[in-house]
């Protein structure tokens, strides 16, 4: 059988995601779209969105905080991953392009996670829901400015592009280790 490429990458960017997350931070500061974009312009919208929803549910079962509030940020992020892999596709690896999207995407994500759910499962007006929405949308594009201006052209250049870690180059490294 043949070993997946990419496989150490994915894990990598996993524990990226896990472990930014998991340190103490301000609400809606977290890195899934700036560690997601990277693995989108590479490998396109199949790829940013099977890691958008390992990244969510992943941390979720981790955590012990899985339910229907992991299917509602999965799915958008999901459609997110998509969207990253059709806009960054044939753009080079800069900041500008990573910013840009963390941008729009974070007001698309906030405005179907923040205002939709908060009007569909706590029946809230639009004006409420809205207006308690705006502190949690300024951390979040706060966080995904930086992040997405620092993680996304790293993570990418290190770890994305970087041939050495190639899965079967790992595994050829940890094989000749043990001999």
């Amino acid at each position: 059988m043949k070993t997946p490429p990419n496989i150490i990458k994915y894990f990598i960017g996993l524990l990226t995601v896990i472990a930014l997350r998991l340190l103490p931070h301000p609400p809606n500061i977290e890195p899934i779209m700036s560690t997601m974009m990277p693995f989108s312009k590479k490998w396109g919208w199949l790829s940013g969105m099977i890691f958008c929803l390992l990244a969510i549910l992943s941390f979720d079962i981790l955590t012990g905080t899985l339910g229907i509030w992991s299917l509602v940020t999965a799915g958008t992020y999901a459609l997110l991953g998509i969207a990253a892999g059709l806009y960054l596709k044939n753009k080079k690896n800069k900041i500008i392009y990573y910013v840009g999207f963390s941008i729009v995407g974070t007001i698309i994500y906030d405005a179907i996670t923040g205002i939709g759910t908060g009007m569909l499962f706590f029946n809230q007006s639009f004006m409420t829901t809205f207006m308690g929405q705006i502190p949690f949308t300024l951390y979040h594009l706060t966080g995904n400015i930086v992040l997405s201006s620092v993680v996304s052209p790293l993570l990418y250049k290190w770890v994305i592009i970087n041939p050495k870690l190639e899965t079967r180059q790992v595994l050829n490294k940890i094989a000749l280790g043990f001999k």
